[in-house]
């Protein structure tokens, strides 16, 4: 290690990011592959074996065998005993809090990150709710928001202690928000496009579900979110249960979809409510009034679209904004999400995989800093 050098009292050193340990490298990786696994532990150590037979991830003093024990020492894993007695490892609610933490940080990270990009730029508006982001001050921006300690510590870099003054120019100011509550409903199509042509898309929405999930209950503890998913039919699912979603032999219901999500709002006092639709495919069943399923999986077809824009009509009428978030690019399922999107008066994003989260993430910070009169 190089000698620290001494210079006018303060001491610097050379930069040394901090290392992990085995465990911690094994362990971000047993993350994303029980995220992809569905939660099935079996499968995602078969999967960190063949990783490590490729990329040499472990050593002869600490093997793969030897991460599963620690897994299970720090409580990360239990056995489950199955219904012909046999055990089986599951993850425990520890392992799913940290899954959604670290899709968490996936996601919202790259937004805190990237100073610019594609999207829309968060903008604060007048509140009383501190957020903890700080911005330079801008002509026109009430001077109660003007964060003293950031402003005089500002000056303090720019201008020396001996020669203390405070400009305009070292002005801090601190983002709020008004401390509005908003219930969301977050929509996920579980339908058997969602892994088809080789492409997984369920994942990334899954992670993305997680992370907005980890963000709302941490962030704004007053906010509500309610997820369901919807293929033949829709129900809802509780958030420790989102690590084991999977794709099922659907159609896609999306009107049965926005009913259920329509009912859950109409139960929240508050009056900032929204729904949220990740979905790739385009609506090809209907549940009849006698049980059962209207289906057609060629084109659009009308009798089942004209019963989503009447949904997003009713909607519209009971003030809840609904964002589509198409992960397909096909012109007739664009066409259908415009028409759907102009029924509701909402939003649309027409998004691959790539940037899915980020577009989620900010339009709900943007959403939740309107207030709806």
């Amino acid at each position: 290690m190089k000698k620290p050098k001494k210079s006018k009292g303060f001491i610097f050193k050379t930069y040394e990011s901090p290392t992990q340990s085995l465990f911690e490298k094994l362990f971000d990786i047993f993350k994303e592959l029980i995220t992809h696994t569905s939660g099935d532990f079996d499968e995602a150590i078969d999967w960190l074996r063949e990783l490590d037979k490729e990329y040499k991830l472990t050593t002869e003093d600490y093997t793969i065998d030897d991460f599963v024990d620690e897994l299970k020492a720090k409580g990360f894993i239990r056995e489950e005993i199955k219904p012909d007695g046999k055990g089986k490892m599951a993850i425990t609610a520890k392992t799913e809090r940290l899954i959604r933490q670290a899709a968490l940080d996936q996601i919202f990270g790259k937004i805190k990150r990237s100073g610019s990009g594609n999207h829309k730029s968060k903008q604060g508006g007048i509140g009383d709710e501190h957020t903890g982001d700080f911005r330079a001050y801008q002509f026109g921006d009430a001077l109660d928001k003007v964060s003293v300690t950031e402003s005089i510590r500002n000056a303090q870099i720019n201008n020396g202690i001996g020669d203390f003054r405070l400009t305009e120019d070292d002005l801090v100011v601190e983002e709020t928000m008004h401390k509005s509550q908003m219930s969301t409903v977050l929509m996920i199509d579980i339908s058997h496009s969602m892994i088809l042509y080789g492409e997984d898309r369920i994942t990334p929405a899954k992670k993305v579900a997680m992370a907005l999930a980890e963000l709302i209950t941490t962030r704004y503890p007053k906010d509500t979110l309610d997820i369901l998913v919807f293929g033949n039919d829709a129900w809802p699912i509780k958030i420790k249960d989102l690590p084991y979603l999977q794709v099922g032999p659907y159609h896609t219901n999306t009107v049965a979809g926005l009913e259920l999500g329509m009912d859950l709002l109409r139960r929240k006092r508050n009056t900032n409510k929204q729904i949220f639709m990740i979905t790739d495919g385009k609506p090809s069943c209907l549940k009849l009034p006698d049980g059962n399923y209207y289906k057609n999986s060629n084109g659009l077809d009308p009798y089942i679209t004209n019963k989503c824009y009447a949904m997003a009509q009713q909607a519209r009428k009971l003030h809840i904004p609904i964002t589509t978030f198409m992960i397909a690019q096909d012109n007739y399922l664009m066409q259908f999400v415009k028409e759907f999107t102009q029924a509701n008066q909402g939003k649309a994003f027409y998004t691959g995989l790539k940037g899915l989260g980020e577009m989620i993430f900010e339009d709900y910070e943007t959403n939740r800093k309107k207030r709806i009169k």
